[in-house]
């Protein structure tokens, strides 16, 4: 009792701190889901029922709202399928087993014989009179006829075989101790013949007859020798009649053959919209079953029905958001993200529910499951959409007649559609995802087909390629739009970021081609960092490229754009160049999204800098005045912080390229103690506090700086000059 007690109130405890966890927005988002799903899913279940009885008139025509199985028909068929099998079966002598009863009973009957004979032959002398009132047994010479048919009577109904009389003469006269020994053998020849042959009624006569040539070779193995022709026909006349059929049915066998019988015949449907019964018509014993199926008749509620859809729903969703609230909690935290997931479920639900109300069966294997699992694998999380792929296998099959196999495809199906989507690098990918989920979901309905031996299967089988082709037209069509409605960035969207011919990079390229250069070195530096520490490599790449665009509009007040010409910042003050120079991260974070940049992106140029020193400046103020006079908050990037690893890599990144230009014999010995030297200043600093970077993160972000940068500033072959100056005359 105290560990029920116990286990209750961990369960509370567990709850209550889940809902605060999660928070009032998400358990009310996942309500409205449950509501939504549970609509569609309900929505031709709950219907006005009937009150209607065998042999009534129906008053109006009556149709099915779904699809039902017949079993008044399916059980018609199936008995007669199991009448068919059984009298096959009870024809078929492979279905008997001997019976170890008849050889009992023939063993009884025969002993019963044999130990009348013992008892009743005569002795060598005369004996006393028996006490039970029987003649006694006359000495051997002296067996009259009167004596033999009362033995010849004893043994009739001691063991109800009719012995000749004759026989028991010659028996009588043999002695009590060689009957004993006859009994034996003759045992021993029902043992052998009811026991190990299987006999029926056509070879019961040639196994009588085979009688005689048994007994002499069981004679000769008991050592008993060759029998005198009297004492085979003793054995013979009392063996012969208990052999006898000894076969009987096996009931198992037979009642295995019935059942598979009965499971090979197909179930009998009767198809939504199909009518039921007309109006006017009398209602049979196979109507009412129907309409009971259906939930129709009063007598059988539908409340139960639509409760029992309803507990499983919330079971799935339950299921749903424990891997969301185990696995994947920043998921869970965020709104947008669990609205679109909610969104595509309902969306694909919908259209499931709309085909399972469809009065053909071809019209459940349609149900797009693919459309959302490359949904959410291209704009959430591939993990996630093998979850939904298995939550709409259930919610396919319930919605298209709660049978098994329109869950089995759309479980394929689904799950065909977040493999294929697993490396997409343009839209024209998602064309060739819509072949490999068809051809998937194709085989899977052929080789269904065939296993369950539907020809249906396997003649709609085609309708996998069109599921497929389906879904990727869906999928195209809808990922933008959902894209945008919910802010989020793909990776689809990224790779077109990081396109050259982008207004943005054209724009940088034209307008400050030093700041475009250090931005695709800086993404090569950040790409390889981040493949390195697990991150978004992508992610980072694009928002390296993006994250100076901010100096286009005052390019030449930055080194790199500068060739040569005359230092603007040669002529203002240090903390008026400070401010120009800083105003970058500003004036990039509005042009971005004036060209409505993702907001991710838009990160990247916020928290490029951080919260950093512009030291030059800092240093410059200090020179030309007091130190008093030089606050260091005013020589400072406005921030924030990098919030993310990725951010966070860009920002090392940044520093590390423009110093490794500076270096002027970059070997790759100098350029590790540089970056090294970068990565701690900034993380003393606390430019890193905010981000979710570790130490060991950091090292292998210095190794894979150093590499990149090694290859750049590789050293490079030394002309001879003779060969320089042979250049230059040619140039002459």
């Amino acid at each position: 009792m105290k560990r029920l007690q116990a286990a209750r109130t961990n369960l509370g405890r567990w709850a209550i701190e889940t809902f605060k966890k999660t928070g009032v927005r998400q358990w009310l988002l996942a309500a409205l889901v449950f509501l939504a799903l549970g609509g569609i899913l309900l929505a031709n279940v709950v219907t006005d029922r009937i009150d209607l009885a065998v042999g009534q008139v129906s008053p109006k025509d009556i149709q099915a709202p779904q699809r039902v199985i017949n079993r008044y028909q399916t059980e018609l068929l199936r008995a007669a399928a199991a009448d068919r099998a059984v009298n096959l079966a009870v024809q078929d002598d492979a279905n008997y087993v001997i019976n170890q009863a008849v050889a009992v009973q023939a063993r009884e009957r025969v002993a019963a014989v044999f130990n009348v004979l013992v008892e009743r032959a005569p002795a060598p002398a005369l004996s006393d009179a028996a006490g039970d009132g029987r003649e006694a047994p006359p000495r051997a010479p002296e067996l009259d006829e009167r004596y033999i048919q009362q033995v010849a009577g004893q043994v009739r109904s001691t063991s109800r075989l009719d012995v000749p009389a004759p026989l028991v003469a010659s028996g009588l006269a043999m002695g009590a101790e060689r009957l004993r020994e006859l009994s034996q053998l003759a045992t021993a020849l029902v043992v052998e013949v009811l026991e190990n042959q299987r006999i029926t009624e056509e070879n019961v006569q040639e196994v009588r007859l085979s009688l005689e040539e048994r007994l002499g070779a069981i004679a000769r193995a008991a050592g008993t020798g060759e029998l005198e022709p009297g004492e085979a026909e003793l054995i013979l006349g009392v063996v012969g009649p208990v052999i006898q059929p000894n076969l009987v049915l096996d009931l198992q066998k037979v009642n295995r053959i019935k059942e598979e019988a009965m499971r090979e015949v197909q179930p009998v449907y009767v198809e939504r919209g199909q009518m039921i019964v007309r109006r006017f018509d009398p209602v049979t014993e196979e109507h009412v079953q129907i309409l009971q199926d259906l939930g129709l008749l009063k007598e059988t509620s539908n409340f139960w029905s639509a409760a029992g859809l309803l507990l499983l729903l919330a079971v799935m969703m339950a299921l749903f958001g424990v891997y969301l609230y185990e696995q994947k909690p920043e998921f869970l935290a965020n709104e947008r993200h669990l609205a679109l997931l909610g969104l595509i479920l309902i969306l694909v639900t919908g259209i499931a529910k709309v085909l399972g109300m469809i009065p053909w069966e071809g019209a459940g294997y349609l149900a797009p499951v693919a459309l959302a699992t490359m949904l959410i694998a291209i704009l959430l999380d591939a993990h996630i959409a093998l979850m939904t792929a298995a939550f709409l296998a259930v919610i396919v099959g319930m919605a298209a007649g709660q049978e098994l196999k329109f869950s089995f495809v759309a479980l394929a199906n689904g799950l065909a559609g977040v493999l294929s989507v697993r490396k997409v690098s343009d839209r024209s990918d998602l064309t060739r995802a819509g072949f490999v989920v068809g051809a998937v979901t194709f085989i899977t309905m052929l080789a269904l087909g065939l296993f369950r031996a539907e020809r249906f299967l396997v003649t709609y089988s085609f309708l996998g390629l069109v599921n497929g082709l389906a879904s990727a037209i869906g999928t195209i069509g809808l990922f933008p739009y959902l894209e945008s409605a919910f802010g989020i960035t793909s990776q689809l969207r990224l790779l077109e970021l990081s396109n050259p011919n982008q207004p943005l990079l054209r724009k940088l390229l034209m307008e400050a081609p030093g700041t475009y250069h250090h931005s695709m070195i800086v993404g090569n530096l950040a790409e390889a960092a981040a493949e390195a520490v697990g991150g978004d490599s992508l992610l980072t790449r694009v928002g390296a490229m993006y994250h100076d665009i901010g100096k286009t509009k005052r390019p030449y007040f930055f080194i790199e754009n500068q060739y040569g010409g005359e230092n603007p910042h040669d002529k203002l003050a240090p903390t008026l160049s400070t401010l120009i120079v800083t105003s970058h991260v500003k004036d990039g974070v509005e042009l971005a999204k004036q060209h409505r940049l993702p907001e991710v992106v838009i990160d990247f140029i916020r928290q490029h800098h951080g919260t950093t020193l512009v030291k030059y400046f800092y240093q410059k103020a200090k020179e030309m005045g007091r130190e008093d006079d030089c606050d260091e908050k005013d020589f400072r990037y406005p921030g924030p912080k990098p919030q993310s690893k990725e951010a966070a890599i860009v920002l090392l990144a940044d520093s590390v390229e423009a110093a490794a230009r500076t270096l002027s014999r970059p070997t790759p010995g100098r350029i590790e103690g540089l970056v090294r030297k970068i990565v701690k200043d900034h993380l003393a600093d606390g430019q890193l506090d905010e981000s979710d970077i570790t130490l060991r993160d950091l090292d292998k972000i210095c190794d894979a700086f150093v590499r990149v940068l090694t290859g750049i500033y590789h050293k490079r072959i030394e002309y001879p000059e003779t060969v320089i100056s042979e250049m230059e005359a040619k140039q002459a």
